[in-house]
């Protein structure tokens, strides 16, 4: 038995990307609902637009990762 270390390290440092890439995301939509609750008028339609649109990509990704281990 032999492991392949070059396979083992790039699926390391893609699964480390993404959950960094995931995290950054889920922060934003976050941070764009706080400023929502602070802003008033157009700005806080932009903020809570962007929140949601954050919160969509993370559900997306998520929805992929798990397509991928259900099809495999």
């Amino acid at each position: 038995m032999s492991i392949d270390w070059s396979a083992l390290g790039s699926v390391f440092g893609v699964s480390l990307g993404v959950s960094v890439a995931l995290i950054a995301l889920f922060t934003l939509g976050v941070a764009g609902l706080s400023k929502k609750e602070t802003s008033q008028g157009g700005s806080a339609v932009a903020a809570a637009t962007g929140a949601y649109v954050c919160f969509a990509a993370c559900a997306a990704a998520v929805a992929y990762g798990i397509s991928l281990i259900i099809t495999k």
